[in-house]
């Protein structure tokens, strides 16, 4: 399987900032000796880690911690968590200023991974130092992404976002499409505006108050990540006012809206959340890790009801690292349950469990990957769907500021959802407030 990289650009001797959204973690096999001190109790002493992550991270629900703690019982577990990455981010951000109040790992965004192995690189543990810390099995490029520029390794790959489109099949019934996979597929293969299209034709015949689509955040989310060039261009230069993949999400977020296709939800909110256990939509763009939005949000009610095709166009949305902080309490021990939380056997085991796809090239090749089906949406064979997602996502650089800019252009689209502003006057807005935010 091809997996090709994904480039995150740093720029020297810039003050570290980001805000985010999103994803998933996960795990390095044995119990790994570390080469620099730390204040660790010893080995008969109970030692409690904390783990601080955003969103359904997965861990603990597909429980990793307790055959963690069942393997060493020395060890016990606490997880926090909070619901959205920009309020994680923040807080985060404040205590590595701060040097206080940090979990023993914590998790970092996709998005927000260029600032930490920036100028915030000294405040995470570098896990070169730890000489069995096996890093050999993770796609190059999603190590280069937590390397800062003077090679220290700040964080350890969990999960990447290769991309489908789930959809209700009931939904698709009662609107007159066809409901198997292959033939959805076909319905907008290498195309987004035939994804439109497909919509347009569905909300003719759709059930009273459904919509086709989620957010039309969702779907600039999903069409800008098919792109190599987004925000950054290859030199580090901001690029997002002229950008074509910009300029293509961004006009079918537009279209999504003059043709009433969406909830008008923003995406990530109690509304959202409320929307999708009402079956309020059809469709989604859908990486690995929303698999576990799905199945936790829509409820038992929905199972079975819920499929996946492949995408119009091959596209990685979101993806995350853990990272041990310096100023941590017991940075061995966390170490140790970073690199296992990493290795391939748990990531394997966290997209079987709960769709988060694997960072690490062992993994993915792995029969439990490859042959993995979700019960919850009746056996769908989610490894071989987003296995050949993986082997065909773009290059994306990832620039500082990423995460806000992304999150301001879906945010612009919900300005015309909800507030009825025209699309030029939604723009506009957009690029003052991201010019704004980039000032500061």
């Amino acid at each position: 399987m091809r997996n090709t990289p994904e480039v995150s650009y740093r720029p020297r001797g810039r003050t570290a900032r980001a805000m985010a959204i999103g994803l998933t973690a996960v795990l390095t096999g044995g119990l790994l000796a570390a080469c620099s001190s730390s204040d660790d109790g010893g080995d008969g002493d109970q030692i409690t880690l904390t783990v601080g992550v955003f969103g359904q991270f997965g861990y603990e629900e597909a429980g990793l911690y307790d055959e963690y703690m069942d393997l060493n019982p020395h060890i016990k577990i606490q997880q926090d968590s909070i619901t959205e990455n920009k309020d994680y981010i923040a807080q985060l951000l404040t205590r590595l200023s701060q040097g206080s109040g940090l979990a023993d790992i914590q998790a970092i965004e996709v998005a927000n991974i260029a600032d930490m192995a920036g100028d915030l690189n000294a405040r995470w543990v570098d896990f070169n130092e730890y000489e069995d810390v096996d890093t050999s099995h993770f796609a190059p490029w999603k190590l280069v992404q937590s390397t800062s520029a003077d090679g220290r390794l700040i964080g350890l790959g969990t999960d990447i976002g290769p991309t489908a489109i789930c959809y209700r099949k009931d939904h698709f019934e009662a609107a007159g499409l066809p409901t198997d996979r292959e033939e959805v597929g076909a319905l907008w293969a290498g195309d987004w505006s035939a994804y439109i299209e497909t919509g347009e034709q569905f909300q003719e015949n759709a059930p009273d108050g459904v919509s086709w689509v989620d957010s039309p955040g969702g779907v600039y989310n999903g069409v800008v990540s098919s792109y190599e060039e987004r925000y950054y261009d290859a030199q580090g230069e901001l690029i997002y006012e002229d950008s074509e993949a910009v300029q293509a999400a961004w006009e079918l977020g537009v279209r999504t809206e003059e043709s009433g296709l969406s909830t008008r939800q923003k995406q990530f909110t109690d509304e959202w959340d409320r929307a999708m256990a009402n079956g309020d939509f059809a469709t989604i763009s859908c990486p690995a890790w929303m698999l576990g939005y799905i199945q936790e949000k829509a409820g038992d009610a929905a199972a079975g009801l819920w499929d996946a095709a492949p995408a119009p166009v091959p596209s990685n949305w979101g993806g995350a690292f853990v990272g041990v902080p310096e100023a941590g309490k017991n940075r061995e021990e966390a170490v140790k349950l970073a690199a296992w939380l990493t290795a391939p056997e748990q990531q394997a085991k966290l997209f079987s469990e709960r769709g988060s796809f694997p960072s690490s090239l062992e993994a993915q090749q792995e029969s439990v990957v490859q042959e993995a089906t979700h019960p919850y949406f009746e056996g769908m064979p989610m490894g071989e769907i987003f296995s050949s997602a993986a082997a065909e996502i773009p290059p994306t650089i990832i620039g500082p500021r990423d995460q806000l800019i992304q999150e301001a252009f879906a945010d612009g689209l919900l300005q015309i959802a909800q507030q009825g502003e025209s699309p030029e006057a939604a723009w506009n807005n957009t690029l003052s407030r991201i010019q704004n935010a980039l000032d500061e």
